[in-house]
Protein backbone atom coordinates (compact mmCIF):
# COMPACT_ATOMS: atom_id res chain seq x y z
CA UNK A 1 0.00 0.00 0.00
CA UNK A 2 3.27 2.45 -0.49
CA UNK A 3 1.84 3.90 -3.56
CA UNK A 4 -1.34 6.25 -1.53
CA UNK A 5 0.02 8.47 0.18
CA UNK A 6 -0.57 9.49 3.87
CA UNK A 7 -2.84 13.21 3.09
CA UNK A 8 -4.84 11.00 0.63
CA UNK A 9 -5.38 8.07 3.49
CA UNK A 10 -6.18 11.17 5.74
CA UNK A 11 -9.00 12.41 3.74
CA UNK A 12 -10.77 9.64 2.22
CA UNK A 13 -10.87 8.07 6.28
CA UNK A 14 -12.31 11.47 7.68
CA UNK A 15 -15.25 11.19 4.28
CA UNK A 16 -14.99 8.82 1.83
CA UNK A 17 -14.31 5.93 3.99
CA UNK A 18 -15.19 6.75 7.45
CA UNK A 19 -14.82 4.14 9.79
CA UNK A 20 -17.96 4.44 11.51
CA UNK A 21 -20.13 5.36 8.37
CA UNK A 22 -18.79 2.70 5.58
CA UNK A 23 -17.34 -0.24 7.95
CA UNK A 24 -20.19 0.76 10.85
CA UNK A 25 -17.08 0.34 13.83
CA UNK A 26 -17.90 2.53 16.79
CA UNK A 27 -21.91 2.29 17.08
CA UNK A 28 -23.23 1.47 20.45
CA UNK A 29 -21.22 4.37 21.75
CA UNK A 30 -22.16 6.93 18.85
CA UNK A 31 -26.36 6.33 19.49
CA UNK A 32 -25.64 6.38 22.79
CA UNK A 33 -23.06 9.35 23.62
CA UNK A 34 -25.42 11.62 20.65
CA UNK A 35 -27.70 12.88 22.66
CA UNK A 36 -25.68 16.08 24.11
CA UNK A 37 -23.19 18.38 21.54
CA UNK A 38 -20.44 18.58 24.71
CA UNK A 39 -20.47 15.09 25.57
CA UNK A 40 -20.64 14.14 21.88
CA UNK A 41 -17.67 16.39 21.26
CA UNK A 42 -15.69 15.03 24.52
CA UNK A 43 -15.93 11.90 23.53
CA UNK A 44 -14.79 12.88 19.81
CA UNK A 45 -11.72 14.41 21.44
CA UNK A 46 -10.87 11.34 23.36
CA UNK A 47 -11.56 9.31 20.42
CA UNK A 48 -9.72 10.99 17.70
CA UNK A 49 -6.40 11.10 20.50
CA UNK A 50 -6.62 7.14 21.42
CA UNK A 51 -7.03 6.45 17.87
CA UNK A 52 -4.16 8.66 16.55
CA UNK A 53 -1.60 7.34 19.45
CA UNK A 54 -3.14 3.46 19.25
CA UNK A 55 -2.45 3.94 16.03
CA UNK A 56 1.44 4.80 16.17
CA UNK A 57 1.57 2.47 19.02
CA UNK A 58 0.04 -0.56 17.39
CA UNK A 59 2.28 -0.01 14.29
CA UNK A 60 5.39 -0.15 16.50
CA UNK A 61 3.84 -3.28 18.64
CA UNK A 62 3.42 -5.25 15.50
CA UNK A 63 6.36 -4.30 13.15
CA UNK A 64 8.95 -4.25 16.22
CA UNK A 65 8.06 -6.68 18.72
CA UNK A 66 5.33 -9.51 17.24
CA UNK A 67 6.89 -9.69 13.89
CA UNK A 68 10.45 -10.19 14.50
CA UNK A 69 9.25 -12.71 17.06
CA UNK A 70 7.02 -14.03 15.08
CA UNK A 71 4.47 -13.65 17.42
CA UNK A 72 1.64 -12.44 14.82
CA UNK A 73 -0.75 -14.35 16.08
CA UNK A 74 -0.83 -12.39 19.46
CA UNK A 75 -2.01 -8.95 17.49
CA UNK A 76 -5.48 -8.74 18.75
CA UNK A 77 -4.39 -9.62 22.31
CA UNK A 78 -1.78 -7.15 22.04
CA UNK A 79 -3.38 -4.23 20.31
CA UNK A 80 -5.88 -4.85 23.00
CA UNK A 81 -3.51 -4.16 25.74
CA UNK A 82 -2.01 -0.91 24.03
CA UNK A 83 -5.48 0.24 23.34
CA UNK A 84 -6.56 -0.09 27.11
CA UNK A 85 -3.40 1.29 28.60
CA UNK A 86 -4.10 4.50 26.89
CA UNK A 87 -7.67 4.94 27.27
CA UNK A 88 -6.69 4.46 31.30
CA UNK A 89 -4.59 7.63 30.38
CA UNK A 90 -7.22 9.85 28.67
CA UNK A 91 -9.89 8.54 31.42
CA UNK A 92 -7.09 9.65 34.06
CA UNK A 93 -6.76 13.38 32.57
CA UNK A 94 -10.02 13.77 31.79
CA UNK A 95 -11.19 13.09 35.26
CA UNK A 96 -8.58 15.45 36.42
CA UNK A 97 -9.15 18.01 34.12
CA UNK A 98 -13.32 18.21 33.57
CA UNK A 99 -15.56 16.45 36.30
CA UNK A 100 -18.89 17.46 34.21
CA UNK A 101 -17.22 15.69 31.13
CA UNK A 102 -16.12 12.77 32.87
CA UNK A 103 -19.50 12.31 34.45
CA UNK A 104 -21.57 13.16 31.59
CA UNK A 105 -19.08 10.40 29.46
CA UNK A 106 -20.30 7.55 32.37
CA UNK A 107 -19.29 4.18 31.48
CA UNK A 108 -18.80 5.12 27.94
CA UNK A 109 -15.19 6.62 28.55
CA UNK A 110 -13.91 3.15 29.55
CA UNK A 111 -15.73 1.27 26.86
CA UNK A 112 -13.27 2.98 24.42
CA UNK A 113 -11.16 0.09 25.36
CA UNK A 114 -13.66 -1.95 23.26
CA UNK A 115 -14.85 0.25 21.19
CA UNK A 116 -14.50 -1.43 17.74
CA UNK A 117 -13.67 1.42 16.06
CA UNK A 118 -10.11 1.56 17.23
CA UNK A 119 -9.17 -1.78 16.94
CA UNK A 120 -10.54 -1.81 13.65
CA UNK A 121 -8.03 0.96 12.79
CA UNK A 122 -5.27 -0.75 14.37
CA UNK A 123 -5.89 -4.00 12.61
CA UNK A 124 -6.53 -1.84 9.19
CA UNK A 125 -3.30 -0.54 9.08
CA UNK A 126 -2.05 -3.93 9.44
CA UNK A 127 -4.01 -5.89 6.74
CA UNK A 128 -3.71 -2.84 4.50
CA UNK A 129 0.39 -2.76 4.75
CA UNK A 130 0.84 0.98 5.92
CA UNK A 131 4.20 2.34 6.69
CA UNK A 132 4.25 4.74 10.19
CA UNK A 133 3.03 8.11 7.93
CA UNK A 134 0.20 6.27 6.19
CA UNK A 135 -0.68 4.72 9.97
CA UNK A 136 -0.43 8.14 11.91
CA UNK A 137 -2.25 9.62 8.86
CA UNK A 138 -5.63 6.78 9.19
CA UNK A 139 -5.40 6.66 12.70
CA UNK A 140 -5.88 10.52 13.04
CA UNK A 141 -8.35 10.51 9.86
CA UNK A 142 -10.46 7.36 11.51
CA UNK A 143 -10.44 9.61 15.00
CA UNK A 144 -11.51 12.83 13.14
CA UNK A 145 -14.44 11.50 10.93
CA UNK A 146 -15.45 9.56 13.75
CA UNK A 147 -16.15 12.52 15.95
CA UNK A 148 -17.58 14.28 13.02
CA UNK A 149 -20.06 11.63 12.74
CA UNK A 150 -20.93 11.86 16.42
CA UNK A 151 -21.02 15.69 16.17
CA UNK A 152 -23.51 15.73 13.26
CA UNK A 153 -25.83 13.34 14.87
CA UNK A 154 -25.84 15.26 18.41
CA UNK A 155 -26.44 18.32 16.30
CA UNK A 156 -28.94 17.08 14.94
CA UNK A 157 -30.93 15.42 17.78
CA UNK A 158 -30.59 18.31 19.89
CA UNK A 159 -32.58 20.47 16.63
CA UNK A 160 -35.32 17.38 16.55
CA UNK A 161 -35.45 17.21 20.20
CA UNK A 162 -36.55 21.15 20.67
CA UNK A 163 -38.30 21.70 17.19
CA UNK A 164 -39.62 18.81 15.36
CA UNK A 165 -42.02 16.30 16.20
CA UNK A 166 -41.29 12.72 15.61
CA UNK A 167 -43.64 9.99 14.60
CA UNK A 168 -44.26 8.01 17.69
CA UNK A 169 -43.37 5.02 15.71
CA UNK A 170 -40.08 6.35 15.05
CA UNK A 171 -38.95 8.17 18.10
CA UNK A 172 -35.36 6.91 20.03
CA UNK A 173 -33.43 4.14 17.63
CA UNK A 174 -35.68 4.50 14.92
CA UNK A 175 -35.36 7.70 13.72
CA UNK A 176 -31.46 7.95 15.18
CA UNK A 177 -30.68 5.02 13.01
CA UNK A 178 -32.51 7.42 9.61
CA UNK A 179 -30.70 10.36 10.61
CA UNK A 180 -27.35 7.99 10.77
CA UNK A 181 -28.10 6.87 7.85
CA UNK A 182 -28.69 10.08 5.43
CA UNK A 183 -25.39 11.26 7.11
CA UNK A 184 -23.51 8.16 5.43
CA UNK A 185 -25.49 9.28 2.02
CA UNK A 186 -23.77 12.73 2.91
CA UNK A 187 -20.27 11.29 3.36
CA UNK A 188 -20.59 8.29 0.57
CA UNK A 189 -21.01 11.83 -1.61
CA UNK A 190 -17.30 12.49 -1.46
CA UNK A 191 -16.79 9.08 -2.88
CA UNK A 192 -15.91 9.96 -6.34
CA UNK A 193 -13.01 12.08 -4.98
CA UNK A 194 -10.72 9.34 -3.26
CA UNK A 195 -11.63 5.89 -1.35
CA UNK A 196 -9.06 3.32 -0.21
CA UNK A 197 -10.31 -0.35 0.89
Amino acid sequence: MQEVGAFVIFFASIFTSNILLTNFLGMCSYLSVSREIRTAWGLGIAVVFVMTITSVANYFVYYYMLVPLQLEYLEYIAFIIVIAALVQVVEMIIERTSDRLYASLGIFLPLITVNCAVLGAALFLIIRKYDFYQSLAYGAGSGIGWMLAIMALAGIRAKMARRSKVIPALEGPGIVLIVTGIIALGFIGFSGIVQIN
